[in-house]
């Protein structure tokens, strides 16, 4: 059985975004350097040629994973509410391990850039905190493990 993959709307479009541009724009470009390559004769001892199909392999096997993701998507819908923890949500939390306050928001897989301030659904903090209240007090399963109080929760940026 294949799993589903959580999504927003905004990773669904963005991953077509990189299939489009994968799809139309470099594997053309690839097979146009390997004919090139090909061009310059003995393919045994050819590092354009090799770099050129190293590259189009690499742009094959991402375009076979965005493929199978947006085949095997599940789109969330943002929470409209901000009574408990959901994707979509600005959440403020207190590291009570560590003594630290920080801002974050859930979005769906492959869409977390935690140096933005976003985490994925999969995330240890993200699993902690999904469906919690504010005044809520949870354990992260990291490592090492913390634990983290909600202080708000929004659907706009805290």
């Amino acid at each position: 059985m294949t799993n589903k993959y959580t999504l927003t709307q905004e990773g669904v479009d963005a991953l077509e975004e990189e299939l489009s541009v994968l799809v139309n724009v470099e594997r053309p470009l690839v097979l146009k350097e390997i004919e090139e390559a090909r061009s310059f004769g003995d393919l045994s001892e050819n590092a354009d040629y090799d770099a050129a199909r190293n590259k189009q392999a690499n742009i094959e096997s991402r375009i076979m994973e965005i493929e199978h993701i947006l085949a095997h998507k599940e789109i969330v819908e943002y929470s409209k509410t901000s009574k408990t923890v959901a994707v979509g949500n600005y959440v403020e939390v207190h590291d009570r391990t560590n003594d630290d306050t920080f801002s974050l928001r859930i979005l769906g897989q492959f869409e977390g850039k935690p140096l933005n301030g976003t985490v994925s659904v999969d995330a240890p903090i993200a699993q902690a905190i999904l469906g919690k209240k504010v005044g809520d007090r949870v354990n992260v399963k990291a490592q090492p493990p913390y634990e983290v109080e909600i202080l708000n929760i929004s659907t706009e940026p805290i």
